[in-house]
């Protein structure tokens, strides 16, 4: 059978959103950690414990993701009914903090899983939806907290296990990003699906040299399909590579002939302050989906910004998989953000 190729697809793996979404709110919420950290002050909600009045951390960071989605329609007065859907996930087993919000939610649900790009799937796939007609609003929401990753992942806190330089802090937040049909000030124009990319890396606190190469994948492949270069941007926004991770997709980017720059702004790098001493950074979908839900999305309606390429990053990796000397693959999906006027 001769290959044909989608009108609204643009080389091998970009999406061109033919009436693109807008975005009609955004909320983050983020744990006391973080609300000390570089955007303290930009955040909708910040906690005053980890706990937030529940009795484990898991229902914690399931409360988180509700609220996410509660703040935001709250923020700009959407009523729950206009949401078509829900998308969204989290990092835990089964993703069960985004299951069990859904479940209180009431909302047509379609959970995913892209480890910490997650927030980035979330909203190419809202977008796509949205795009072609199938819905007209989505609740692009995701979830991390420190706590519970670190049981799941790590090691239980109690333990006091000593961190590596290059180990990253998961970031105790949840961030909504509502998409709706429509003309608005900030669009969602382009999508860039990211492939699995694994050089090998098993050290699983170094997840910054484990995604690195697929964020510098997905980089090219925007580029290659567009024909766009880093100079029709203003941000190129990786999710959560920290110190040590956007060192390495610097430099590879600057093997292939690419500078980065000033242009290169990383969540995981950003959201902490060095003076927190957490090592190389922030992760966890929480990472990216507070920072873009505050400090990025105030910045493209001010006009600070008025194009921006987002990658959130995902260490596609289990205890499991570790425990059987698997390496960690990674993966990067971008959204091209764009404030009209």
């Amino acid at each position: 059978m001769a290959a044909r190729k989608a009108a609204n697809q643009l080389g091998r793996q970009t999406l061109r959103f033919a009436e693109p979404p807008f975005v009609a709110a955004s909320y983050a919420i983020a744990g006391p950690v973080e609300g000390a950290g570089a955007f303290g002050k930009e955040y909708d909600m910040v906690l005053e414990d980890d706990l937030w009045g529940r009795d484990t951390w898991e229902q914690a960071e399931c409360r988180m993701f509700e609220e996410a989605v509660r703040g935001a329609l709250q923020k700009e007065e959407i009523p729950m009914s206009r949401v078509d859907c829900l998308i969204g996930g989290d990092l835990l087993n089964q993703i069960v903090s985004a299951n069990f919000a859904a479940r209180q939610l009431k909302l047509p649900f379609l959970g995913v899983y892209g480890a910490c790009s997650t927030m980035a799937e979330a909203l190419l796939l809202g977008a796509a939806m949205i795009s072609g007609g199938y819905f007209s609003c989505a609740a692009c929401t995701v979830s991390s907290h420190f706590c519970t990753a670190e049981r799941q992942y790590r090691m239980p806190l109690e333990m006091g296990t000593q961190r590596t330089p290059t180990a990253q802090r998961t970031v105790t937040g949840a961030g909504c990003t509502l998409l709706s049909a429509g003309v608005g000030l900030v669009q969602v124009t382009l999508g860039t699906v990211g492939k699995v990319v694994d050089l090998g890396v098993t050290d699983v606190s170094n997840m910054g040299a484990a995604m690195a190469p697929a964020a510098a994948d997905t980089i090219f492949a925007h580029f290659a399909d567009t024909g766009r270069s880093a100079a029709d941007y203003d941000l190129i926004v990786t999710g959560d590579l920290g110190i040590h991770g956007s060192e390495l997709l610097r430099e590879l980017c600057r093997q292939k002939g690419l500078e980065l720059g000033k242009k290169h702004f990383d969540c995981g790098e950003r959201v902490f302050l060095p003076e927190q001493d957490v090592k190389s950074g922030g992760s966890g979908c929480g990472c990216s989906a507070v920072v873009l839900n505050s400090h990025l999305m105030a910045g493209l309606r001010s006009g600070a910004w008025k194009r921006v390429l987002f990658l959130a990053t995902g260490a596609l990796l289990s205890v499991d998989s570790s425990q059987q000397g698997e390496s960690i693959p990674g993966v990067a999906h971008a959204v091209v953000l764009e404030r009209r006027g």
